[in-house]
């Protein structure tokens, strides 16, 4: 039995014992409702102070059987007591001392705040790929959900400067604000650009005009879940196989094809070659698909003369492992092939 649930059970056992000495003194000799829980309580706590009055032979055997069922509750339920206290409170130091300890390691992770439907999926998409994250939530319940799945967390209010700075927003990498309310994902977002104006804040809106308000707030990124899901509907009636090739390419990580995005270090190899000197298509199997530029627009479909270079994104689309490998490459590390 969980340990709360067992210490209000032998709570509500002595509440039982207590009350039902009350009525029984009460019923059997006479006494006043005062009087009969007075000697109850004494009589419970073997205190041994005397009777308030003399006893008659049924009030003495109502007396000892009072005796053996008031002093096992009562000792039961100070057991109950100080296994709480003191296993649980333990349990909770060091558990939080081994979460604290393992979030001051984070660097270069995403901090989602909200986990509820929507961040829950993306908590577990991170999970699949897998990527480094913390979860900032404020209901006590999750946060025990949290712990027991042995996910990292934050219990506190993600629109408090200390839960962020908790959660290591300095040194995060990005932030995902998917809580259920707009006013609070505008207040998340102005706080966590406070903190780090270089983070790049992913924010989700619910209602028609959120976005522009999530845009002034500092947020890089506004999705709308509503307007993605209908959208996504749409397609799959109008155009299903191009749905069906996006699942795919974008699937868990039980599918091979993937769609993957990889950034081109300054020390790699890849950097100051076309497309076509790099020979990407040739050793790796993988069709790049698109380049972005930093600070522009997307070149989809790029030719084979065009020029990598140092900070550039490639869009690629290839098997999971050939990815991997060009991704060593780009971080200017060495190809396995």
């Amino acid at each position: 039995m969980d340990p709360v649930r067992k210490f209000r059970f032998s709570l509500l056992t002595l509440t039982f014992v207590v009350c039902g000495g009350t009525i029984g003194y009460s019923l059997i000799e006479n006494w006043s409702l005062f009087e009969s829980l007075y000697m109850t309580i004494i009589t419970v706590a073997t205190v041994g102070f005397r009777e308030i009055h003399e006893l008659s032979y049924q009030g003495k055997v109502f007396t000892i059987l009072l005796i053996i069922f008031g002093a096992s509750s009562l000792a039961y339920t100070l057991g109950t007591l100080f296994q709480f206290m003191v296993e649980g409170q333990l349990r909770t130091i060091l558990g939080r001392k081994k979460l604290e300890k393992k979030i001051s390691s984070l660097s270069g992770h995403y901090i989602v705040c909200g986990y509820g439907r929507i961040g829950k999926l993306i908590c577990r998409e991170f999970t699949a790929r897998p990527a480094p994250f913390i979860i900032v939530e404020e209901d006590a319940e999750i946060c025990r959900q949290l712990d027991e799945a042995e996910l990292l967390y934050v219990h506190g209010d993600a629109t408090r400067d200390e839960i962020l700075l908790q959660a290591g927003i300095r040194q995060a990498k990005g932030l995902i604000t998917a809580v259920t309310s707009d006013s609070a994902n505008v207040y998340i977002t102005l706080t966590a650009r406070g903190l780090n104006p270089d983070l790049f804040i992913l924010a989700r809106a619910s209602e028609e005009g959120s976005e522009i308000k999530l845009i002034r707030a500092g947020a890089n990124k506004v999705v709308s879940p509503y307007t993605i899901g209908a959208s996504r509907m749409a397609h799959a009636m109008l155009r299903p196989t191009v749905v069906d090739f996006i699942e795919i390419a974008t699937g868990g990580q039980d599918l091979e094809l993937q769609l993957e995005e990889i950034r081109i270090a300054p020390d790699s190899q890849l950097a100051g070659t076309t497309l076509l000197s790099s020979d990407i298509r040739k050793n790796h199997g993988i069709i790049i698909v698109g380049i972005r530029k930093d600070g522009q627009k997307i070149l989809f479909n790029p030719g084979s003369d065009t020029l990598i270079e140092s900070g550039d994104t490639l869009i690629t689309l290839g098997e999971r492992s050939a990815i991997k490998d060009l991704d060593l490459v780009a971080s200017g590390g060495h190809s396995a092939l």
